[in-house]
């Protein structure tokens, strides 16, 4: 299945209030697992950048300007992430900005029911722990010490790693890779033979017993057969 993982930067937290989208970023996964796809584009907001924000993302009003507006990118941005799933983390905040722009470029908004919010699902897998982009890193071993600020991009990377485990893909992955492990270390066993034989237990007193114990059954024991080996 084919699913778009999806973050932004802003100039601050309240569209309603003025603020507006600077970066967008789509990474591709299918079946959890990233194809090198993405979609990542700057956007000039037409307005300053709060210090709040700046210290935030770091990408300064003098970085933005000249960059597309989000209405020149928008059919672009549409066209990739199609109809598929989109897989955000507290996912309300980016599709406010994002639907907020597709209004204003007098485009449809994007419906929440497509939408796969992976704050939500990482509290209830962890109930009562800090579920931030970077302490589900620290959680699930995911490097990200180059995150050193936001950046729509890398946080849509380090996301898909995330999802992947939050859905326990990569756990799954391991078992069956340990599986077939199992399997073809019982086919090696199984074909494998021995280049000397083992040799015998039984002394000539216990072979002698045994032979006078046969030869009691009568000419027709099927172990007669067996005697001279």
């Amino acid at each position: 299945m084919r699913e778009i993982v999806l973050d932004t930067e802003t100039t601050g937290l309240d569209p309603s209030t003025g603020d507006r989208l600077v970066e967008i970023a789509c990474v591709e996964i299918v079946n959890t697992v990233p194809t090198g796809e993405s979609f990542h584009v700057y956007i000039d907001p037409q307005r300053d950048m709060p210090e709040e924000a700046f210290r935030v993302h770091g990408l300064s009003i003098e970085f933005l300007k000249g960059k597309p507006l989000f209405e020149h990118v928008a059919d672009e941005f549409l066209s990739f992430i199609g109809d598929s799933p989109l897989v955000i983390h507290n996912a309300e905040f980016d599709m406010r900005f994002i639907n907020s722009e597709l209004r204003r470029s007098n485009r449809p908004p994007l419906e929440m029911s497509r939408v796969i919010d992976t704050l939500p699902m990482a509290r209830r897998k962890h109930p009562g722990s800090p579920n931030s982009l970077d302490a589900l890193c620290t959680r699930y071993r995911i490097d990200n010490s180059r995150r050193t600020k936001h950046g729509a991009l890398l946080d849509s990377e380090l996301l898909a790693e995330v999802y992947v485990e939050l859905v326990g893909g990569r756990q799954s992955a391991l078992v069956l890779a340990s599986e077939i492990k199992v399997v073809q270390t019982v086919e090696i066993k199984a074909v494998s033979a021995r280049t000397e034989p083992i040799s015998s237990l039984v002394d000539d007193g216990e072979a002698d017993a045994h032979r006078n114990f046969i030869a009691a059954m009568g000419a027709k024991a099927v172990w007669l057969k067996y005697l001279s080996q």
